[in-house]
């Protein structure tokens, strides 16, 4: 007795029914399966950003108006928020009246801070660890504030020395020390 479909497909290789499967090849639906997943993670993210940074913080990019040996010079920014400088490893954070420079990087093990516009906190995306927009350490793996550079006023500008960056347990006056107050 033969069933028409059931009984070709016993009758042959293994090998002769994958070529017949309608999905090509695993590599091609791995690469889809992969485009597909980018779409929605975009979509989540653009969805977030859009519409859930509070309106008195703000996180955008920067570059350093000057530089001048291990100083960097930077506008004092206009409103709350952080601005990152990538190429120099810096975050600017303008917050309730005071500015800081952080280091980007987490002072677990290095990995480049984010900002979590949900909890309106920094968080190391590795092993999460947060912190307050003044890099004060709330909870995590991490057993201190962010690092954070020395910075000076210079009229409408703050200089940063890149060179000197305080740890909160290491330096606890130098890290309270390095801000600038605005009011």
């Amino acid at each position: 007795m033969k069933r028409a479909n059931t009984d070709e497909l016993e009758s042959t290789s293994p090998g002769d029914q994958c070529r017949a499967c309608p999905v090509s090849s695993r590599r091609e639906f791995l690469r889809d399966a992969a485009v597909a997943m980018a779409g929605i993670a975009a979509s989540l993210g653009f969805a977030r950003a859009a519409g859930a940074l509070p309106e008195h913080f703000t996180i955008g990019a920067t570059r350093a108006l000057e530089r001048t040996g291990d100083a960097l010079t930077y506008p004092i920014p206009a409103g709350d928020g952080a601005q990152i400088d990538r190429d120099a490893q810096v975050i600017l954070v303008r917050w309730q009246n005071a500015v800081y420079a952080f280091n980007l990087s987490c002072p677990h093990q290095r990995t480049a801070l984010r900002w979590d516009d949900t909890d309106h906190r920094f968080q190391c995306p590795k092993h999460h660890s947060q912190y307050q927009p003044d890099g004060t350490f709330i909870t995590g793996r991490a057993t201190r504030g962010m690092d954070r550079f020395t910075i000076h006023r210079d009229g409408a500008k703050v200089v940063v020395d890149v060179n000197a960056m305080h740890k909160q347990d290491e330096d606890p006056t130098g890290w309270s020390a390095a801000v600038v107050r605005l009011a």
